[in-house]
């Protein structure tokens, strides 16, 4: 019997921890069972048809459908499974649907947030559906492929496996199971032994199931019971990543500092046992983290930890109304002090070296423009290194979904469910902070026009005043749904940025932010003329490659080859004198070159 689980990722730089806990789980109960493994299969007697043979499929919604459903088809699976999610349903719709005709006979099931609350109706627009796996599937699954593997499937198989939703055996009758028990994490298997299908593409790893909070819009105040995998299990997976120096670890434990201790010993861990390259990620509630975490924090290498911190709101009615405790003056504390402005007297006071990544919804209840418009103006005031700026998702099973009438939220029809009108936001409003958003995703979340931008902010009264009216001047010279180039970004900027302040310090602000992120050595005409004449710099790196008084670092200091240094960095004169860019030493927070006065 072959399995295939089968996923449509968003992005190719993504992977799925799903369908690889599903197969490892699932082979790990085949073991207990007296299962061996044969040339890639699971066999459970000398007979071939004993063999259970469980792969692995993924792919991404940028591909051609047609393309994927040849290489489903050509893999001739007996069941295949499939990962749901908002981001793949309209794929997946598809999909389905043209399986129906080229493979009628095979066995699907699907899985996943995104069909977990509504499987009856799934199986009624999907007639050659078999089942839905709700909620947590790694036993589930297990069973099933138990089920299918006996002598003969009957509807007493299906009728004792919690956690589905399907047609009997005999295709018939709907039959729905109870809810399964949340699992025991350490049973949970390691499905990272083998790098090979991850080189440039994100790892996720997961200490932790559910969530101490309720928050209305979120699947997981839905899942009412919190779980830890063992810190020593924890230790020993995490060093496998930082023996293999993987680039970066996700990790997806929804409020990853919900526990003081268990955060302390892994950032410890982390620190004690660094590899100079490993980058993890995780997802916070800064209000709750501790004096004692954050000076931990100040401890670690720069860039070796990001965090991303769901803010949501600032409103304390909003707060109130989607669950959600937060405490944003001790949230804006400590998020100062990590960014380095914390007491002086701290013996280990931060310095910057961590990215902070701060969100925000819009579309909650209770906050209109006037009240976003003050969550945005507070966030911003952090100056977080990203700002994401998100619309509420009308989730099927959250909370927030059953309250629809009562808050005059209108969505999209199709996922991802995205807010279109609230009681409080009309949908002109809502197409404004779109606006505001694609103005902050490309001048600020990239981080290459940052003292461009602050110059800009003092013609206004507030930040959110700001990127409105960028968005606006895109929306006169309809660019809004045009592809620019970087150097056409900062083009526009300037010539907004010149009707508000003085376009001298305008263009120098510009040409730092520019030489900051880039190496390039034929100056783009908005920038001026060259301010550094070619006498000068040859003799001046004529003069450094032999005295090495400024290019002092690993990957120069050994150079004495002018045109190799010249090649790595960059030279300008502005109004603080002569400055050069060293583009082999780079900021591992904000990318930026170093910059070094002559």
């Amino acid at each position: 019997m072959k399995v295939l689980l089968a996923s449509i990722d968003s992005k190719y730089i993504h992977s799925n921890l799903a369908v690889r806990s599903l197969k490892k789980y699932a082979e790990q109960k085949l073991r207990e069972s007296g299962a061996f493994c044969d040339g890639g299969c699971m066999r459970v007697g000398a007979d071939e048809a004993d063999a259970v043979c469980i792969e692995i499929a993924e792919y991404t919604i940028n591909q051609q459908p047609q393309k994927v459903l040849a290489d489903i088809y050509k893999r001739d699976a007996d069941i295949i499974m499939f990962s749901c999610y908002i981001w793949n349903k309209a794929f997946m719709g598809k999909l389905l649907e043209d399986l129906a005709t080229v493979r009628p006979e095979v066995k699907i099931w699907l899985g996943g947030p995104e069909v977990s609350f509504d499987g009856a109706k799934i199986l009624e627009e999907f007639p050659n559906v078999r089942g839905v796996m709700m909620g947590e599937g790694e036993e589930t699954f297990a069973q099933l492929l138990k089920a299918y593997s006996g002598d003969e499937l009957t509807s007493d198989h299906f009728r004792e496996i919690p956690g589905i939703i399907c047609r009997d055996a005999a295709g018939g009758e709907i039959v729905r199971t109870p809810q399964r028990e949340p699992l025991d994490m350490d049973q949970l298997p390691f499905v990272y032994e083998d790098l090979a299908d991850f080189e440039n593409r994100i790892i996720y790893y997961e200490s932790s199931r559910g969530c101490p909070f309720r928050c209305s819009y979120c699947l997981s105040s839905v899942d009412k019971k919190l779980r830890f995998r063992s810190l020593d299990l924890v230790k020993k997976e995490l060093k496998f990543f930082l023996d293999n120096k993987v680039q970066q670890v996700k990790f997806v434990d929804r409020t990853f500092n919900c526990d003081h201790d268990r955060t302390m010993e892994i950032w410890r861990f982390l620190r004690d046992n660094d590899n100079g390259v490993t980058n993890f990620h995780f997802e916070m509630a800064a209000d709750i983290l501790t004096y004692d975490e954050i000076e931990l924090l100040g401890q670690l290498r720069p860039g070796q930890v990001q965090l991303e911190i769901g803010v949501q709101t600032t409103n304390l009615q909003t707060l109130e109304a989607i669950c959600r405790p937060m405490d944003f003056d001790k949230l804006a504390s400590n998020v100062e002090t990590i960014k380095g402005t914390g007491s002086a007297d701290s013996e280990s006071r931060m310095t910057g070296n961590v990215h902070i990544h701060l969100d925000l919804i819009a579309g909650l209840p209770y906050e209109d423009m006037a009240s976003f418009k003050k969550s945005f103006n507070d966030v911003f005031s952090l100056r977080p290194e990203q700002l994401q700026l998100g619309f509420l998702k009308v989730l099927k099973g959250s909370p927030m979904a059953d309250r629809c009438e009562e808050y005059g939220l209108k969505y999209t029809a199709a996922p991802p469910y995205e807010v279109l009108e609230t009681k409080w936001l009309s949908y002109d409003d809502l197409l404004k902070l779109k606006q505001i958003e694609e103005m902050v995703e490309v001048y600020y979340n990239t981080g290459q026009f940052t003292r461009t931008l602050e110059l800009i902010l003092n013609g206004f009264d507030n930040a959110f005043d700001m990127f409105r009216a960028i968005g606006s001047y895109y929306e006169a010279r309809d660019l809004e749904m045009m592809n620019l180039s970087r150097n056409r970004r900062y083009e526009l900027l300037l010539e907004f940025g010149q009707e508000y302040v003085d376009i001298v310090d305008l263009r120098q602000a510009m040409i730092l932010d520019y030489y900051s992120r880039e190496n390039v050595k034929t100056r783009p005409g908005f920038l001026g003329d060259e301010t550094v004449s070619k006498d000068f710099a040859k003799e001046f790196y004529s003069m450094e490659s032999r005295e090495h008084r400024y290019l002092t670092g690993p990957k120069l200091a050994v150079c004495d080859d002018p045109r190799t240094l010249r090649k790595h960095t960059h030279i300008e004169k502005t109004s603080e004198g002569h400055l050069l860019f060293d583009y082999t030493r780079r900021d591992p927070i904000t990318n930026n070159a170093m910059i070094i006065q002559l």
